[in-house]
C-alpha cells in the first residue's frame, strides 16, 4: 500500500494513470502529452510499473502500458474505513448528546411528573 501510496503521489503520474484510464498508451504516445523529457516518462512509467499500477507489454517496438487499478484496492479500503470511522464518531457523539439531553430533562421535571408520564 505504501508503494502505491507513493506512485499516486506525483501529478504527473496521476495524469498518467488517468490517461491510461481511457486507453492503452505507449511510452511515446505518453510522453508526447507531457512538456517534460522522454527520460522522465520512463521514470515516471518505471514507478508506476513497480508498484502494480500499469503494466506493459511489448508489441512490435512498442512498449504498451495499461491500467491495473487491483493494487488500489488497499489504498481505497484504508481510506474509506478512515472517513467511516469519522461518520460513526459523529453519529455517536449525536446520540451521546441526545442521552444527556434525555437525563437532564427527565431530572428537571422531577420524579412525580416522571411517573404520571408512564401510567397514563
Amino acid at each position: 500500500m505504501d508503494e502505491v501510496a507513493v506512485a499516486i503521489a506525483d501529478p504527473v503520474r496521476r495524469h498518467i494513470l488517468t490517461m491510461l484510464r481511457a486507453e492503452p498508451l505507449s511510452a511515446g504516445d505518453i510522453a508526447q502529452r507531457f512538456t517534460i523529457s522522454r527520460p522522465a516518462i520512463s521514470r515516471h512509467l518505471r514507478v508506476l510499473r513497480d508498484s502494480g499500477l500499469v503494466r506493459d507489454e511489448l508489441v512490435g517496438r512498442r512498449r504498451i502500458y495499461r491500467l491495473d487499478p487491483g493494487p488500489l484496492a488497499p489504498l481505497v479500503d484504508w481510506l474509506a474505513a478512515l472517513a467511516a470511522t469519522d461518520r460513526w464518531e459523529r453519529h455517536l457523539d449525536a446520540l451521546e448528546t441526545e442521552v444527556y439531553r434525555t437525563r437532564r430533562e427527565r431530572r428537571s421535571r422531577g420524579p412525580a411528573e416522571h411517573r404520571r408520564e408512564h401510567t397514563a
